[in-house]
């Protein structure tokens, strides 16, 4: 339809998106990793940050990260494939989807009014005569808000591999005398893996530097690799500390993305 040239000029836009919002501002944070608080040159944000202060933040980051993501595909995967048998598909999507229009930072102040110490869940506790429990600032305050916020993003990717699987290959594993364990792990898993893959890529990458959440949910109980780059930038104006771990972050999420990359092609069987 377009030829060569027509086709190269479409690109022009997409060319200077890409090197205007992102690789220029990861040069940018590459430049500013080398400078400290002065503007000098220096290896020492990178002495500092592998230090065991940093290093064990970076395994808390990791941990909480794998939970939320773990959380999210034990819940999207079997859930999936109910809303792919339901008669009401279309409706059950959409109530999912919805509160992904909501801004985030609304549904995370929502959680506070609910899990406060005068909120509706504590109400609740006190009503059946629990009593009020000490709900936000902790680990699982953070991980429930967390995997409710990103569980529509690991679901969807799930949801639309299932959708694709042929039914007949399912039936056929059946008729040649398969149980629900060979059939799943031949068949389903293998037809399916490409959209759990990339549900960990949209959870896992940006749970890594979560802070927005983390500040207001879990306080100062939690701090993570994305509650240290605001830190540095916007409390200690260290850029040269918070270029660095964000440095850290852009090769970890690029491992990620290698590791987790999806293919046309489908193993089935242990066969392409």
């Amino acid at each position: 339809m377009f030829n060569k040239k027509t086709r190269s000029l479409f690109m022009i836009p997409y060319v200077m998106w890409m090197l205007l919002f992102v690789v220029f501002p990861i040069l940018l944070i590459v430049y500013y990793s080398f400078r400290d608080i002065d503007g000098n040159f220096t290896f020492a944000n990178y002495k500092i940050f592998f230090s065991s202060t940093y290093v064990l933040m970076t395994l808390y980051s990791f941990w909480y990260a794998f939970l939320i993501t773990l959380i999210c595909l034990v819940i999207s995967y079997p859930l999936a494939f109910a809303i792919n048998k339901s008669k009401h598909k279309e409706l059950l999507l959409l109530l999912i989807i919805l509160p992904t229009w909501i801004n985030i930072l609304l549904k995370t102040y929502a959680f506070l009014g609910l899990f406060g110490e005068y909120g509706t869940i504590n109400s609740f506790l006190e009503y059946i005569g629990i009593g009020t429990q000490s709900l936000l600032f902790n680990s699982f305050s953070f991980v429930f808000v967390s995997s409710y916020i990103f569980l529509p993003f690991m679901l969807l990717p799930i949801y639309n591999s299932v959708v694709g699987i042929n039914r007949n290959l399912i039936e056929a594993s059946y008729d040649l005398g398969a149980d629900f364990k060979t059939t799943f792990r031949k068949i389903i898993f293998p037809l399916s893996i490409n959209g759990v893959k990339t549900g960990i890529q949209v959870t896992f990458i940006p749970a890594l530097s979560l802070f927005m959440i983390t500040r207001l949910i879990a306080g100062n109980k939690i701090i993570n690799l994305g509650t240290a780059i605001e830190e540095h930038f916007l409390v200690t104006q260290n850029w040269g500390l918070g270029s660095t771990i964000a440095v850290f972050l852009t090769v970890v999420m690029g491992i990620i993305m290698i590791v987790t990359n999806t293919k046309d092609k489908v193993s089935i069987g242990g066969r392409k």
